[in-house]
């Protein structure tokens, strides 16, 4: 999230200096065109001036008519005479009035004039006008990029500001730290954010808070039917001489009212989002054989056996409850969903695979496997393995679902906590 925000906090700095840039350039451009056009007409006006003092001055005082400035050069072509040598051919075809033209690669403005008698030529060159428009276009851009430099700078940093509270606040969303998420100081938009999230997190505690009282009173009010039908079964079942398939569906009824207690208690640990509370050394091939035993018993349809061959020693550190309670899920679903085969337990570093001998899972199913209420194909109350996951991630360990030569696999890994 930091890095995504220091991200964002980049992209706006450079998109206001991009801004920037373009209304400053944009103005520079536009300032260079308007110094040139005063700068032409600049040049023409003094043209003018200059040529129509040395005509004026022409009748009486001709020495000094021909005193121009250093820049220019002045003319006079009297109408029976050709033009002097000294003249650019160029120039000497000029009609009257002001001209630009380039003689030997230098920009020229050139002013023509007739006063009856004589054709007056007034050729300027105009390198150190040209020399003050670089120097402008230079200044500018030099202007420019120090102007977005300072913007890059200061927007740059002034999205820092901004950042570091959305940082913050998203620290706090992402963390669930408890406390507002509204701070004193805040800008209006992030003010307005930050009151949103608190009211979604408002709502979000309350319709949680919601289920868990839903889940805890499902399971409280289910407890006491199931044990008297419990009760009701075991007692029949201890009637002596009974024929064998109403002892197996006795049997099944306890089986089955184990299974419903077990569900009412994974609503519960999840409505709860429980935690390990105990941490012992448990063997995994004796709680294997004997949920295997209690489960397969209930289970119609059920897999012919369990192939276990783990050590005795392989044991885990762990809540025996979480261990419990993960084992049972996983076995109940191999067992679900083996058609006739065996289930398989191995292990294979830090990770126990339980497989089954089925069609295994869909392919897209095998991202929601673990999703709350997703029963899949087969059906079943879709809890299970969403239990099997939050007792995992609780523990520190990971589980993962896949399909392997024979059917489906869990692969559960415990992460140095298992021994062999």
């Amino acid at each position: 999230m930091q890095n995504k925000l220091s991200g964002m906090r980049m992209r706006f700095a450079v998109a206001v200096a991009a801004f920037a840039l373009l209304a400053i350039l944009a103005q520079s451009i536009a300032l260079v065109l308007v110094f040139k056009e005063k700068e032409e007409e600049f040049i023409d006006a003094l043209l003018g001036e200059q040529i129509s003092e040395s005509m004026a001055q022409w009748a009486s005082h001709p020495e000094e008519a021909l005193a121009v400035p250093e820049s220019m050069r002045l003319f006079r072509v009297p109408h029976s005479s050709t033009p002097p040598a000294d003249m650019p051919a160029a120039v000497a075809r000029l009609s009257l009035g002001n001209h630009e033209v380039w003689l030997e690669g230098r920009e020229q403005h050139v002013a023509v004039r007739d006063d009856g008698k004589a054709r007056y030529v007034l050729v300027h060159d105009v390198e150190e006008h040209e020399f003050k428009v670089q120097m402008l276009i230079s200044i500018v851009l030099t202007g420019a990029v120090v102007l977005v430099a300072a913007v890059l700078f200061g927007s740059y940093f002034l999205a820092g500001q901004m950042v570091q509270r959305l940082e913050r606040l998203a620290a706090k969303v992402a963390g669930d730290v408890p406390g507002p998420l509204v701070e004193p100081g805040m800008e209006d938009e992030l003010l307005a954010l930050a009151g949103a999230l608190e009211a979604a997190r408002a709502r979000q505690a309350q319709a949680l808070e919601r289920e868990r009282g839903f889940a805890a009173n499902v399971s409280h009010e289910l407890g006491t039917p199931l044990t008297a039908i419990r009760t009701d079964a075991e007692l029949i079942a201890a009637q002596p001489g009974l024929p064998d398939a109403v002892l197996r569906r006795a049997n099944r009824i306890v089986g089955s009212v184990d299974r419903m207690h077990a569900t009412a208690a994974s609503l519960l640990v999840l409505a709860r989002e429980a935690q390990p509370r105990d941490c012992q050394s448990v063997a995994l091939k004796p709680l294997l054989l004997s949920l295997w035993e209690s489960l397969s018993s209930t289970q119609a349809g059920s897999a012919l056996a369990l192939d276990c061959p783990l050590a005795d020693s392989c044991r885990v550190q762990g809540d025996p409850a979480f261990v419990e309670l993960i084992l049972r899920n996983v076995l109940e679903n191999a067992l679900r969903h083996s058609d006739g085969g065996q289930v398989r337990c191995t292990v294979q570093g830090q990770r126990l695979r339980i497989a089954d001998h089925g069609p295994g899972f869909d392919e897209a199913e095998l991202p929601l496997v673990f999703e709350r209420f997703h029963g899949g194909a087969r059906g079943g109350h879709g809890l299970g393995l969403a239990l099997v996951r939050h007792a995992c991630a609780a523990s520190g360990w990971t589980v993962q679902a896949a399909n392997g030569e024979s059917g489906g696999e869990i692969d559960i890994d415990f992460a140095g906590a298992l021994s062999i």
